[in-house]
């Protein structure tokens, strides 16, 4: 049973895997930094600021206006209607940013794909051929 767990961790696929959740949980902290510190910020100071994640609806009468929505919460229902529109931001922002490290990642991957040039030997021989079945052309007829 131990020979075929060993067998099993360690094929490629298990162990692709394993290098792409490690990546991928470390990317998510880069993603994390780009919209935490660079995109919100331009976003508050194009909006003067405005913080959506306190603003809401209290949905019960002890719950009393003007507290931040986490202490609202606390006080009694109350439809987070700012926090909704803070985390959909950030959702379009980090799947822009996603969709662009992929759209490059394919860019650069096309490239190295490109069809590499044919070798001085094979063009060479692909001439002497086509000389070759010219020559042949009108003794057939």
């Amino acid at each position: 049973m131990l020979e075929e767990f060993k067998k099993f961790a360690l094929r490629g696929n298990v162990v692709d895997l394993a290098i792409g959740v490690i990546i991928g949980a470390a990317f998510s902290r880069i993603v994390d930094s780009v919209v935490g510190d660079i995109f919100m910020p331009i976003i508050g100071a194009v909006t003067g600021g405005l913080d959506f994640s306190n603003y809401y609806t209290p949905l019960s009468s002890t719950v009393q206006q003007g507290v931040a929505y986490i202490d609202a919460k606390k006080q009694g229902a109350v439809l987070g209607w700012g926090n909704f529109i803070t985390v959909a931001i950030n959702f379009v922002i980090i799947a822009f940013v996603l969709f662009m490290v992929i759209r490059g990642l394919n860019r650069l991957k096309l490239r190295s794909e490109a069809a590499p040039e044919t070798p001085a030997d094979v063009r060479l021989l692909a001439e002497i051929r086509d000389i070759l079945a010219s020559r042949e052309a009108p003794l057939r007829q």
